[in-house]
């Protein structure tokens, strides 16, 4: 259906975002056939499933999508820009714009947060998001081709699978032999609520096959007569008249149409963690101070819109493989993973630190094009004390966001971070290594010569995970931080609600792909009842 005669309907529910929540919102309430559907998504569609092949596979076919965001050539992405650090004030951020959103283009780690993260979001006022009573929607997401108990989904969507110890690759077996040696435990299975130490992670990918939210929920529901996906459509702002939302504004054909308005008796924002805040704000839903001083006229002053941006701040170790060896860009770059808590913590698994391949020179955050020179070992805090923000440059749609990611902003985290290297450059150490390391590029023995010179080079390379969250945070009504309460509905606006990784309190200990299915799961679940 074009834009044009979308908006000459009324829908019952309109939904904004076609990503890893807002595709399972779709599938999932469009199984009431008197509820009529309208998926906007401001990238392209691909209903046919015929997909460019850096879409379709993770690897072994092709230089996927994430690998070429690095390369700042991904043809399915934002663009977006941030501060990672005090000591860096541009970054790029790949983030997915086209059906699928970033469950389209990322690493296809599927990875569920462990169970105090969701257990902290009850306990913080936000009943029915305990990990007992969100582990159904959690199941219903899955099927898992390796475990069938109480904890695995058997008929889900989305196939998991892990790798078997017969394809992994040298660097990755280098990692566990050096894990186990270094006295952490072995770790068959990640999801496993009681999961820790070192073994193979969870991917959502068959074959090679990324199994994008749209190919795993939306493709089998196309043929549904009361939903209908209209792409290539950028959302200005959500149309708010006393005080509730009865529509969106939008301009269709690639940001080339006409502006439109589109009604709805509920309008959901799953746009991400990026995407729905900076349409709150446009919409004059924020911080009463920030929206004067941009020009936005105020519809609802909500100080958590946009605020506790959360992330996975990550650096990584670069390590120079002798000629003999080198790891193709088109092999497996992710296979397996260290989970563990940083010394002195009180935050079970705090940490992970993973091996990846097809190092290049420049260094992992600002690839070039460049041939690979080896591969990294890669700590990332799983949950950081600092946050940042998004905020408005200008109240115009195709304005990108100022994004701050604050990352390292705190003493804490850069004392784990540290922590983290050096046990990174100590595994690369043990005997099963030696064939493959010539020689550790990054960082220098002058960077690890003491804490503050660490520091240093910790707060000029380290950036994202690409787990951006909690920038429209889920809190009880007397949280003034909070946007959103256990339901998704936004404080202070009638029929608006939000279902994506922004309303997550904190971000959870491990990559949001997974979690952000659950939560159109969840969300989609409230609304039908």
């Amino acid at each position: 259906m074009s834009a044009r005669r979308a908006s000459e309907t009324h829908y019952d529910t309109v939904i904004v975002g076609a990503g890893a929540a807002g595709s399972v919102l779709a599938a999932r309430l469009s199984r009431d056939d008197r509820r009529r559907l309208l998926l906007i998504e401001a990238g392209p569609d691909f209903p046919d499933g015929n997909l460019p092949q850096e879409i379709r596979y993770g690897w072994g076919r092709h230089r996927d999508a994430w690998a070429l965001a690095f390369g700042y050539e991904t043809r399915f992405g934002w663009g977006y820009r941030a501060r990672a650090t005090r000591h860096q004030p541009d970054m790029f951020v790949p983030r997915g714009r086209l059906v699928g959103g970033s469950s389209a283009v990322n690493a296809l780690i599927f990875l569920r947060g462990v169970p105090e993260d969701y257990d902290g979001w009850a306990e913080a006022g936000c009943p029915g998001w305990s990990f007992d009573e969100l582990l159904p929607s959690l199941r219903r997401v899955e099927t898992d081709h390796d475990y069938r108990d109480p904890y695995h989904g058997s008929d889900g969507p989305i196939p998991v699978r892990r790798f078997r110890p017969e394809e992994l690759r040298p660097e990755q077996q280098a990692f566990l032999d050096a894990c186990r040696d270094a006295g952490y435990d072995p770790c068959a299975d990640h999801n496993a609520p009681d999961a820790t130490g070192f073994g193979p992670l969870p991917f959502n990918s068959l074959d090679g096959v990324r199994w994008s939210a749209a190919m795993g929920y939306l493709d089998p529901v196309r043929g549904r007569s009361n939903l209908t996906v209209l792409p290539d459509s950028l959302v200005h702002r959500v149309v708010i008249e006393r005080g509730r939302a009865t529509g969106v504004t939008l301009r269709g054909g690639a940001g080339e149409g006409e502006v439109l308005t589109v009604y709805g008796d509920e309008i959901v924002v799953a746009a991400g963690a990026i995407g729905t805040p900076h349409l709150l704000l446009r919409s004059g839903i924020g911080p009463a101070e920030h929206l004067c001083r941009v020009g936005v006229p105020v519809a609802c002053d909500l100080r958590g819109v946009g605020a506790n941006l959360r992330d996975h701040p990550q650096a990584a170790v670069t390590v120079r493989t002798p000629v003999s060896y080198r790891h193709a860009d088109t092999a497996p770059r992710l296979q397996t993973a260290l989970r563990y808590t940083a010394a002195g913590s009180s935050l079970r698994n705090d940490m992970i630190m993973l091996p990846t391949g097809w190092a290049i020179p420049e260094g992992y955050y600002h690839r070039a094009r460049s041939a690979p020179i080896g591969f990294h070992v890669v700590p990332a805090l799983y949950l950081a004390a600092a946050s940042g923000s998004v905020r408005l440059r200008s109240p115009h749609p195709e304005d990108p966001p100022a994004l701050d990611y604050n990352l390292l902003g705190e003493a804490v985290d850069r004392e784990r971070m540290r922590e983290g290297v050096r046990i990174a450059i100590e595994l690369l150490r043990h005997p099963s290594f030696r064939p493959l390391v010539a020689e550790v590029v990054k960082p220098t023995p002058a960077d690890l010569a003491s804490d503050a010179a660490l520091d240093d080079w910790l707060l000029r390379v380290t950036g994202t995970s690409h787990h951006v969250s909690s920038t429209c945070r889920m809190g009880p009504a007397g949280d003034p931080d909070a946007v959103v309460d256990q339901h998704g509905r936004v404080y202070g606006v009638d029929r608006l609600r939000i279902a994506d990784a922004s309303i997550m309190p904190d971000c959870v200990r491990a990559n949001t792909n997974c979690t952000s299915m659950a939560i159109g799961e969840r969300i989609a679940e409230l609304m039908l009842r």
